[in-house]
């Protein structure tokens, strides 16, 4: 008999590089299920490709989006590509037993609507707030934060079961969206410790200066990106300290605006800020950093986020610098240093405390990569995401013991 097909939803990134729904891919496979994944296009990549097992089909993405209305477009335009894409992978891989949607946007519940008739399952992976993305990056609130909860509340309902990154957002399942607790289902975004691991350092990356420091991620408004230049700014020019090299990875909807701001105040030579990179890169970065920084500023969705950078610094043994967020704190512990004010002053000069002090900086690390292999490891993570689909659609015929397994050995693949 044929393997219940899972098919997943994600508009965020492009796959297999957003780490977490990739690694629900490789579980979900390992467990015995067919899937396969509609995603936007990066670069040079084909409409369709079966790539280690699962089956990738991609369309173009849209320009960058900045204004309210571009966000708007976006929105509109996924959702089109990935209907039409949702009906060829039914044709080409049979009917989806479950749907697994990805957010942001809230928007795929209609799909998941449409289908349910057929007996198609809906399951909700809610990896933001939208309502609090709203309010971190437009400063208010209004007939669109109220739009973004009506969507999000629509999806709650249409889903079976929700998947949320943590006790904060379970929480709102919970309250806001009135999901029985029995519905929600806590899968941290652990890191895969066996490929995300310290290497050699190469000491080139550091252009010749005492130390690395180091940042990656999306550059949106809420991501802090703003602060972490202005806090080199303070580091190298108000502290004078020129033994730094900064490396600052990653793109987004900001990033243009903040290499002009690294260009404007004279930070070039103290700043690599490309873009994205390869892993290979980001990992020669991450294994010779002596800080990594998670500038997530406090706000409505900082407060109660996981920010994925800071579980990847501790899987190399990277020190983390960051504001004392409840998530955050949970997420690190005793492998980071915390500020309370959200100023460059602020940040800078602990950000100095570390680098002067080499056995603070071993302590941390070491806490670091102990807490993200023994404790937040996405194979004890695995357990918990695989029950979710258990519930819903059972395991695959014939792979029960298989699936019992599944968490032990998923982290394992690349």
């Amino acid at each position: 008999m044929t393997a219940p097909l899972v098919l997943v939803l994600v508009q965020n990134l492009p796959l297999p590089g957003d780490r977490r729904v990739w690694l629900e891919c490789r579980s979900l496979r390992d467990a015995g299920y067919r899937v396969a994944a509609i995603t936007p296009a990066a670069a040079g990549d084909p409409a369709y490709e079966e790539y280690q097992g699962v089956h990738l089909h991609k369309y173009a993405p849209p320009g960058e989006t900045s204004s309210l209305w571009s966000f708007i477009w976006e929105f509109i335009y996924c959702w089109v590509q990935t209907f039409f894409l949702t009906l060829r992978v039914w044709r080409l891989h049979g009917k989806p037993a479950v749907i697994q949607s990805c957010n942001p946007p809230d928007t795929f519940f209609l799909i998941g609507f449409l289908l349910r008739p057929f007996g198609v399952k809906f399951v909700f992976d809610q990896h933001d707030l939208n309502p609090e993305v709203y309010e971190s990056r437009f400063g208010k609130r209004g007939f669109f934060h109220w739009a973004l909860g009506v969507l999000e509340k629509l999806t709650y309902s249409t889903a079976q079961e929700t998947i949320v990154t943590n006790e904060s957002y379970a929480e709102v399942a919970r309250t806001r969206g009135g999901v029985p607790a029995n519905k929600v289902t806590v899968v941290r975004t652990g890191p895969d410790t066996t490929l995300l691991k310290p290497k050699a350092p190469n000491e080139d990356l550091k252009r010749g200066r005492k130390h690395l420091v180091h940042f990656h991620g999306v550059m949106g408004p809420q991501d802090g990106v703003d602060l972490v230049i202005d806090t080199i700014h303070y580091v190298t020019s108000s502290r004078a300290r020129k033994d730094v090299t900064f490396s600052v990875l990653g793109k987004g909807d900001e990033w243009e605006r903040l290499r002009a701001k690294v260009t404007q105040l004279d930070l070039e030579d103290f700043v690599y800020m490309p873009g994205r990179v390869t892993d290979s890169e980001l990992f020669d970065y991450l294994s010779t950093a002596d800080v990594g920084l998670s500038a997530d500023p406090p706000g409505p969705l900082n407060n109660v986020s996981t920010m994925n950078k800071t579980m990847e610094y501790m899987a190399f043994g990277v020190p983390v610098l960051a504001f004392d967020l409840k998530e955050t704190r949970y997420s690190a512990q005793d492998a980071a240093v915390y500020v309370d004010s959200p100023t460059p002053e602020a940040y800078g000069e602990e950000l100095l405390r570390m680098l002067d002090n080499h056995q603070l900086l071993v302590r941390l690390g070491e806490a670091g990569r102990e807490r993200a292999t023994k404790v937040l490891d996405w194979k004890f993570q695995a357990r918990q995401y695989l029950g979710v689909f258990e519930r819903v659609v059972g395991l695959p015929k014939g792979d029960q013991q298989r699936g019992a397994r599944t968490s032990e050995r998923s982290s394992a693949h690349s």
